[in-house]
């Protein structure tokens, strides 16, 4: 979708009630006359004010928290930001483990293995001294990960895939040891599925970014069943770029590879990672890192004419352009570069 700020100011139907946005976008035109270098800062986290300024203080809480390795290697990542790092499995412990045993929703619904978290939780020191010692032996396997239906507002479904309760406990320890390292690279204006980070604050951001910066046209797009398309291939070599530790690469494989049931059908994952699995998140973040975030990062430094803001919420964007022609080329050049990585990924919304 493609639309006027000044016009932006309420919400009207749209053409397509079908890949109508979630939420329109509001938006006043600034009287400013921005910098390019205000429009690159303006949608950063941690700018808008309010509630905004929240995820700050829980990022600084959850630091505090971490284990002492843990914060030594986030030492080291910032003094080292292109480093690659081929030895990370030891950062998971049993005390790690147990941190994200702890930190999963008590009540969520139960994998293919059928074990709630409390039912785990009998003898739990037990079996994370277990698991520990799987995943390490690499002795660990993976269990397809169980879909659900979940009803989308507009009468669609979204496909659901939860994982069994030890796939979310490596993958949630997994995924902690390598946020240390991806939030040093993630940037600004990518707010999706981050430690410490909400829809709020992308909302927040992009008031921010269309408020102080002079934009007139805004895109809002997203990235049609991103998640049931990403390539696996494409997804292990973003990954390699910084981890080059093969018993990390091997648990994503494992996940990525474990198929998904559905009643009593199992099928075996070629394409795809499970919507909704700690993992997923985090591993489309990376993905999109590379395959958006850098080149639009280039492409409003570079080759728009005018200023340009982005902010990005996993699988959905909207940006905005001083001038139209920028917009109006931003999408079509935006399924090219998709292409060159994938040609699945194709925007479900265009101009």
């Amino acid at each position: 979708m493609l639309a006027r700020v000044g016009k932006a100011l309420a919400p009207k139907p749209m053409m397509h009630g079908g890949d109508q946005s979630d939420s329109p976008v509001r938006a006043m035109k600034s009287a400013n006359n921005a910098e390019r270098s205000a429009a690159e800062s303006a949608e950063q986290r941690g700018e808008p004010k309010g509630k905004a300024v929240e995820p700050t203080t829980r990022r600084a809480q959850n630091r505090a928290s971490v284990s002492p390795g843990l914060d030594r290697l986030r030492q080291f990542v910032g003094n080292n930001r292109k480093a690659r790092f081929t030895t990370l499995l030891h950062h998971v412990n049993v005390a790690l483990l147990r941190r994200s045993y702890l930190s999963l929703k008590r009540n969520a619904a139960a994998g293919v293995d059928g074990r709630t978290w409390q039912a785990y939780g009998e003898n739990l020191e037990e079996r994370l001294v277990d698991l520990h010692s799987r995943v390490h032996r690499g002795a660990y396997r993976a269990l397809p990960s169980r879909r659900r239906m979940i009803p989308k507002p507009d009468g669609r479904e979204r496909p659901l895939g939860i994982a069994s309760i030890e796939d979310k406990i490596v993958q949630r320890a997994i995924a902690e040891v390598l946020n240390v390292i991806y939030e040093k690279e993630f940037l600004g204006f990518s707010y999706g599925f981050r430690p410490g980070s909400s829809q709020h604050d992308a909302l927040d951001a992009l008031w921010v970014g269309i408020s102080n910066t002079r934009v007139n046209w805004i895109v809002d797009a997203d990235i049609s069943k991103f998640f049931d398309t990403v390539d696996h291939d494409w997804l292990i070599r973003f990954v390699e770029h910084r981890i080059g530790d093969r018993r990390i690469l091997c648990l994503i494989r494992k996940w990525l590879k474990a198929g998904v049931l559905e009643g009593t059908v199992l099928t075996a994952s070629e394409i795809g990672t499970p919507q909704g699995s700690v993992a997923s998140l985090l591993l489309a973040n990376i993905v999109l890192h590379y395959v958006f975030d850098l080149w639009v990062q280039q492409l409003r430094r570079r080759h728009a004419r005018g200023n340009v803001i982005v902010v990005r919420h996993a699988d959905d964007l909207v940006a905005g352009f001083e001038y139209e022609a920028d917009a109006r080329a931003f999408l079509p050049i935006f399924m090219t570069v998709l292409g060159r990585s994938d040609s699945r990924f194709i925007p479900r919304r265009h101009v």
